[in-house]
């Protein structure tokens, strides 16, 4: 197929090319880079192999999407594009809601002129909201999340589960996933958040490197196996091959919507992930304890179950995998990825 890679410039966003190119599909970016820098797509062509064409403007934009699939041939969407940082959504909530859902509008509006009819969504474990019975499964229908950008995915998979009720042949997979981690195991690509991260794992990296103090443990008085948060972190690449599987499984979906989690059943605590990266640094490194942060729950971890089954796909990274490879991007690009 010939896919459409909205955001294919963004942390999941890249990793995902590489693989549905490894996975003999041709592959289109459409990015802002306003999350991301240019430099990545070089990167992306000598790891591939091959020329990867990208059109650089901002979805929100009602008539440069339409161009975009008027002059490219295009079978399949598979869209990341949006603003995505939680904390950043609560002070900013306008620009998240305009930015997200709009950017969403203008692509499912071309879609449907241009007969493109395959779509796979990046979603999130945070449209479960607080009450959700852990371990997350799809079939808990009060979605809802305590964040704007949170909101966004919850209102997104609304907006795409009426215009396929709508349509005729349109088929979605929607894609939540838990907390990706890790890099490409060539240490060329990895994430590079735009200024203070605001994940535990990019941030311990950076503090490995030299770029930050200490890491900040929020809490160590939860209900925990070491009184730390426990997440379900999930190496990129498997998750990258996850966006992969579901694409080639749409036709053969049993309903035209269909949600999937992306994530490892296993939940992983701070502290643990912190001793994991030091086994792939070879030193200890400095932390502090504060006080828990507003928001964070315990402990949650997905049911990877119908992914399992009907995709076909498992993650089979492990969590020193996940730190060795961030490790390494990190280590060779200590700045991230450089301005030009």
């Amino acid at each position: 197929m010939r896919v459409l890679v909205s955001g294919g410039a963004g942390y999941i966003g890249s990793h995902t090319v590489l693989k549905l190119i490894a996975s003999g599909h041709d592959v289109v970016v459409v990015d802002d880079f306003s999350n991301s820098k240019p430099t990545v797509v070089g990167r992306l062509e000598s790891l591939s192999g091959t020329h990867v064409p990208v059109h650089s403007f901002d979805l929100t934009d009602v008539d440069k999407t339409e161009r975009l699939f008027a002059h490219e041939q295009i079978d399949a969407v598979v869209h990341f594009a949006g603003l995505k940082a939680v904390g950043e959504s609560v002070t900013k909530p306008i620009e998240y809601y305009r930015n997200n859902i709009d950017s969403t509008l203008s692509l499912l509006a071309a879609m449907q002129r241009h007969g493109v009819h395959r779509l796979v969504f990046s979603s999130s474990a945070t449209v479960y909201g607080e009450n959700a019975p852990v371990p997350y499964s799809e079939d808990y229908e009060h979605l809802s999340s305590s964040s704007p950008y949170g909101q966004t995915k919850v209102m997104i998979e609304r907006i795409m589960t009426d215009v396929a009720a709508a349509s005729d042949g349109l088929r979605v997979a929607l894609l939540r996933y838990f907390n990706p981690v890790g890099a490409h195991p060539s240490g060329q690509i990895g994430e590079d958040p735009q200024g203070i991260p605001n994940n535990l794992m990019p941030f311990i990296a950076q503090v490995a490197v030299g770029r930050r103090e200490k890491l900040t443990v929020f809490g160590d008085d939860y209900p925990t196996a070491d009184g730390t948060c426990e997440r379900d972190y999930l190496h990129v690449e498997d998750l990258a091959a996850g966006h992969v599987a579901a694409l080639e499984h749409l036709d053969d979906m049993v309903t035209p919507v269909r949600a999937f989690n992306l994530g490892t059943g296993t939940g992983t605590s701070v502290l643990a992930m912190l001793k994991a990266f030091e086994r792939a640094v070879g030193r200890e490194l400095p932390y502090e304890v504060g006080p828990r942060r507003a928001g964070d729950l315990a402990a949650f971890w997905a049911d990877p179950s119908r992914a399992n089954d009907e995709l076909g796909w498992r993650a089979v990274k492990t969590i020193d995998d996940m730190c060795a490879d961030t490790w390494r991007w990190q280590s060779a690009n200590p700045q991230g990825f450089p301005d030009a």
